[in-house]
């Protein structure tokens, strides 16, 4: 077992599946731009040949995340979690591959106290760690005191590709790949929890 020393002195959340709900069917997205069921989505429709075709691309995704987006409701527990860390001083934001239409509607209809929020439309998509370095940056917080809450594989990478702990959220099921996450939680009651325990230096994994 390790135990962890340094603080966790914010917290950065992935937005769709974590905070917000969302019904994003990305086998039919795929299959409407002509995406491999395999490969990630975004990375696909920049490789595609033309500015066109990107753009018509986009339009389609765009599309179904502006739908989906005026039907997302706060996750259980995240209200009470985020009121708790905000009460605690912790400092928090939001990095979402969301694009920045989509994601303003969903936190207008759920609104958090939660001012900092990139999309794909301000840093490259996770996992690529631009956006979470800058956040650290912001904060003039080092990537170790941070910690990145999200629900998919990616979260995971992009946490650790930014030297941050990643803490995957997984409310039913446990993936596969939860072995390489730091922290599993399963309900939003247990994220004050185990920031409060890292005040105390406490916490063993």
């Amino acid at each position: 077992m390790t135990i962890h020393d340094n603080k966790i002195r914010g917290v950065i959340f992935d937005l769709d599946g974590t905070l917000v709900s969302s019904e994003l069917d990305f086998s039919l997205i795929k299959a409407q731009v002509g995406c491999p069921i395999e490969n990630d989505l975004l990375a696909y429709i920049a490789s595609l040949p033309s500015p066109y075709m990107r753009e018509e691309a986009l339009n389609i995704v765009h599309q179904h995340e502006l739908i989906d987006a005026q039907h997302a409701h706060l996750l259980p527990g995240v209200a009470e979690a985020i009121t708790r860390l905000k009460e605690n001083n912790i400092p928090m934001a939001i990095v979402t591959r969301n694009y920045d239409r989509a994601a303003a509607i969903k936190l207008k209809n759920n609104p958090l106290p939660i001012e900092t929020v990139l999309t794909r439309s301000d840093a490259p998509a996770k996992p690529d760690p631009s956006a979470l370095n800058a956040i650290a940056t912001l904060w003039e917080l080092d990537q170790s005191e941070l910690l990145y809450v999200g629900d998919y594989l990616f979260d995971i990478q992009a946490a650790h590709n930014a030297n941050m702990r990643a803490c995957l959220y997984a409310p039913d099921e446990i993936p596969e790949y939860a072995n390489q996450a730091d922290y599993v939680m399963h309900h939003f009651s247990e994220l004050p929890i185990l920031v409060d325990s890292f005040q105390e230096n406490k916490v063993l994994c």
